[in-house]
């Protein structure tokens, strides 16, 4: 699992707000057409409590994970998840797959190990969001979104 660095961007710390966030997730699967299951609720759940992103391995041998759903199926689920936008996947092609939950208004840059695979998250203000307000201002677009990943050698692996 990944070292998480608190931070006031991170706004699903308390439990009121994590819940919002997963009423949220489970409405986006909802419109998606996915079915509101026990594993689903899980999922999305653990992935919201972690406060990182997960690989599947993390997510399915969660003790979170009350629904009893196999490997297979968590898999399918984030698969799933990812294809409609509910999370995000990170990580280098040839290693494990990583997710993190998309918080509407929020998001998260990170930084890639292109040796070991290992992914941190930047606590720093994104450069990029005042780009996206000047782009949206001059060509009209609307809700723009980035997402920001730095590859590179992490100490141990320089």
């Amino acid at each position: 699992m990944l070292h998480h660095h608190h931070s006031a961007t991170c706004k699903h710390h308390d439990k009121k707000s994590a819940r919002e966030l997963l009423a949220s997730a489970l409405d986006k699967a909802k419109a998606a057409g996915l079915r509101r299951t026990r594993a689903l609720e899980d999922v999305l759940d653990i992935l919201i409590q972690a406060h990182e992103p997960m690989n599947l391995a993390d997510v399915s041998e969660s003790p979170r994970l009350k629904s009893g759903a196999d490997r297979a199926t968590v898999y399918r689920l984030l698969i799933k998840l990812e294809e409609h936008g509910i999370l995000r996947q990170l990580g280098l092609h040839d290693r494990s797959t990583y997710y993190t939950i998309v918080e509407e208004g929020h998001h998260d840059d990170y930084l890639i190990c292109t040796g070991c695979g290992r992914i941190q998250r930047l606590d720093i203000t994104c450069p990029v969001e005042a780009l996206e307000r000047d782009i949206e201002k001059s060509t009209g677009f609307k809700r723009l979104r980035h997402e920001l990943e730095f590859y590179g050698l992490c100490p141990k692996c320089g």
